[in-house]
């Protein structure tokens, strides 16, 4: 059923669609966290930590890929309901297992639930009007839940409890989470007349062409950052930080995270569309060099936390640019598996990168494939179709 977009309801299914993304990010956002303390509670290599990423993210690629085809067919409540269930019961039998194997296969499954309601909460605001603003709140919303959970989990979770406390209280988050069913609307949203009559005359032709390059260079940036942000926490570790002093770092991070989401999302179209991207550079590169002189807690910080704003503030922009590159909402769908691609790759990757003790290969290859955007944008524009 087709909902009209009104600004009374505008807000509750901005809120309802930003609360289910924020499941779907939970297994990305408190990567570095989890992983860390599967590292300390199973003694595992930096190759099997990057592995075990790879496989959550091959369970949340295999997710997204479906989402075009099912994603306007089933009535969108029962599926939050029903992957709210299987992710925080996939949360909370991992925390009973032992086997490295069959933790493998378990968050295999929380990437594959997480995915689904990732693809939805985006489907839901590929529909509303502005999608710099529409994405940069979702974004905000769900990096700001983030941030507290990121807070409580190394002091008072994972100190006392390692790797299975952290796992049940993320079942038990997701639980929470789950309650947004009630909100989110049933089917597809009709925001404004034009962007569905676009969506209807769209609807039976290929993606364009554009809108294929401009996922192909998310990917790029995503490989190299996510490649880093999967490993941030053991950078921190290899300085010995203490558990309250990594948590106050991946909470404000993800709060920073939050900030430049709503930052951006205040912006809106007035940023254009080719200096954002060599702004989010300067960023990127700035709190690269921070983490790369780090030898204590304040440089660490400060280098994590500009890094996230950049980055955030990079990922909203490329969002962005693939809904402008496609009226009939498909490409935006496809963004998760562009993530969920990059998230296999990009921690494999970092863990060969920091098999032999250092860290500064996974930090030069977030540097490398941050510059390919601002390049690329630079001299060329998606088609708006």
């Amino acid at each position: 059923m087709n909902l009209p977009v009104n600004p009374k309801n505008l807000f509750i299914f901005i809120l309802a669609a930003s609360i289910a993304s924020t499941i779907g990010g939970l297994p990305f956002n408190s990567l570095p966290v989890m992983l860390g303390s599967l590292a300390d509670s199973f003694s595992l290599s930096s190759e099997s930590v990057g592995l075990l990423g790879s496989i959550c993210f091959a369970g949340y690629l295999l997710g997204t890929l479906g989402a075009p085809f099912w994603i306007n067919r089933l009535n969108w409540r029962t599926l939050t309901v029903a992957s709210t269930i299987g992710t925080a019961t996939a949360f909370a039998v991992s925390s009973q297992l032992k086997s490295i194997e069959a933790l493998y296969l378990v968050w295999a499954f929380i990437g594959f639930f997480a995915s689904t309601m990732t693809c939805l909460g985006m489907r839901i605001l590929t529909d509303l009007p502005d999608k710099v603003r529409a994405f940069g709140t979702r974004q905000g919303i769900e990096l700001s839940v983030t941030a507290a959970v990121l807070f409580a989990l190394p002091p008072l979770i994972i100190a006392q409890w390692q790797y299975p406390g952290a796992a049940l209280a993320l079942a038990v988050v997701v639980g929470v989470l789950g309650l947004s069913a009630f909100w989110v609307p049933q089917g597809p949203l009709l925001a404004i007349a034009e962007e569905n009559q676009a969506i209807t005359n769209h609807s039976r032709i290929p993606l364009p062409r554009s809108s294929w390059v401009c996922m192909g260079i998310f990917f790029v940036f995503l490989v190299g950052n996510i490649a880093l942000w999967a490993f941030l926490e053991r950078i921190g570790a290899d300085l010995k930080l203490a558990g309250a002093e990594i948590g106050i770092v991946f909470a404000v991070l993800k709060l920073l995270g939050g900030v430049a989401a709503f930052f951006v999302a205040w912006i809106g179209d007035r940023a254009g569309v080719r200096w954002p991207y060599w702004i989010v550079l300067l960023g990127v590169l700035a709190g690269l060099l921070f983490l790369l002189g780090a030898g204590s807690f304040l440089p660490f910080a400060l280098g994590a936390w500009i890094w996230e704003f950049a980055f955030t503030c990079g990922c909203v922009f490329q969002v962005a640019a693939i809904a402008r590159s496609d009226a009939s909402g498909r490409a935006v769908v496809l963004v998760p598996a562009v993530f969920a691609l990059s998230s296999m790759v990009g921690p494999g990757l970092a863990g060969q990168l920091a098999a032999g003790g250092s860290f500064n290969g996974v930090l030069l290859l977030a540097a490398v494939c941050s510059v390919l955007p601002a390049l690329v944008y630079s001299f060329w524009q998606p088609a708006k179709s």
